[in-house]
């Protein structure tokens, strides 16, 4: 009866094309890949997303007899994660410190079963591939959109209020208001569009609302007619028509093959001279050396995201040197807050998985060989 019920599993699980879809009971070994906290691991209690939280779910684990390993070390034949490859069942990595999942891991990873980033964005993994090996992906939508669309307000005002170099005045012992006024805008008044609505996009928008700016979106969707109305956001369905309109662009599409590189000089030529753009979406939607040479001629006046391609961004990176930036390691989506929804969510999925339990179908990036739309 048993094998007969083994080999039953094994054709439900081939016909739905998932080795994810359901999982058996037994030991899994589970892989996550984080950020090292080092000195800073025990100033908080909820500091959860780093190496030495773990997400705060090791004794949950071990208590139930799966084997859970935790590194930082991800990159290089020699790392701490390409010894677990093989033979690992999950794999758990963040959009902060990404554990770049390629096809040629994807193939080598003969057990993988489920791939889960911690925070919102999935595109560090091959997802063609990953789809095509029948491998679930998901992520803990909704974990950390009301921390980025903060962040995004924050680089907004920073940039248009000029008020990192005043800031640096003050811890390098200068006084000159001049230096700093000649370059210094209000908000209000002026016109926002942000290149995609969806969850953080939305929310960057409301939060507009009361600096009396115009707002703009363009996006594959329209927003909901009554929220439309209630933010006072003016849908644009041609991107390039609306960049000239911009004196602030903001980024919030995901990274996909249709976005990757969506910037590049020829686009940011259509934008006003004098604009300020804020990017926390992923890096590599932007021409890195573009944007680099836009800053340097001032057609950009300030550009600031904590998104770069790759991740961590080495020290000969351009963004770290171009004029005018308020850029920051990935740090958006990484608040205290957001840590903890993060940490809940993948709790909560690994349960069900063990369980053979569906996940929230918005948490799904790959299921049963299909991409969600947005990366379709």
């Amino acid at each position: 009866m048993a094998m007969w019920r083994a080999a039953a599993r094994q054709l439900v699980d081939r016909a739905l094309g998932s080795r994810a879809a359901h999982t058996s009971a037994g030991s899994k070994k589970i892989v996550g890949v984080f950020y090292k906290a080092g000195e800073y691991a025990d100033k908080n209690p909820n500091f959860v997303g780093c190496v030495e939280g773990a997400l705060g779910i090791r004794n949950w684990l071990e208590s139930q007899g799966h084997h859970y390993i935790v590194t930082d070390d991800k990159e290089g034949p020699n790392c701490e994660l390409e010894k677990h490859i093989e033979d690992m069942h999950v794999l758990i990595t963040t959009p902060f410190h990404p554990a770049y999942v390629t096809a040629e891991r994807i193939k080598r990873a003969k057990n993988l079963e489920l791939l889960l980033t911690a925070g919102i964005g999935s595109d560090h993994i091959d997802l063609p591939a990953a789809a095509a090996a029948g491998l679930t992906v998901a992520e803990v939508t909704g974990s950390n959109t009301v921390s980025v669309a903060e962040d995004e307000l924050l680089r907004i005002l920073i940039l248009l209020r000029n008020f990192l170099p005043g800031y640096q005045q003050v811890v390098q012992g200068e006084w000159n208001v001049a230096g700093i006024a000649h370059r210094a805008y209000d908000l209000e008044g002026k016109t926002v569009g942000t290149v995609g609505a969806g969850r953080i996009g939305r929310l960057l928008l409301q939060r507009l609302k009361p600096f009396n700016c115009n707002l703009l979106y363009h996006d594959r969707l329209k927003i909901a007619p009554e929220l439309e109305k209630e933010i006072g956001a003016k849908f644009e369905e041609d991107l390039d028509a609306m960049l000239p309109k911009c004196d602030v662009i903001v980024i919030n599409t995901p990274l996909t093959e249709k976005t990757r590189g969506m910037f590049n000089k020829e686009r940011i030529a259509k934008m006003k001279k004098g604009v300020i753009v804020v990017n926390n979406a992923r890096g590599a939607i932007m021409d890195t050396q573009a944007v680099a040479d836009a800053c340097s001629s001032g057609h950009i006046a300030g550009y600031g995201g904590d998104v770069w391609f790759p991740q961590p961004a080495p020290k000969d990176h351009p963004w770290r040197y171009m004029p005018n930036h308020a850029m920051t390691p990935h740090i958006s989506g990484t608040t205290i807050d957001a840590q903890l929804r993060y940490a809940e969510g993948v709790k909560d999925m690994l349960d069900r998985y063990f369980k053979g339990e569906d996940f929230p179908v918005q948490n799904y990036i790959v299921k049963e060989g299909q991409l969600a739309s947005q990366y379709q």
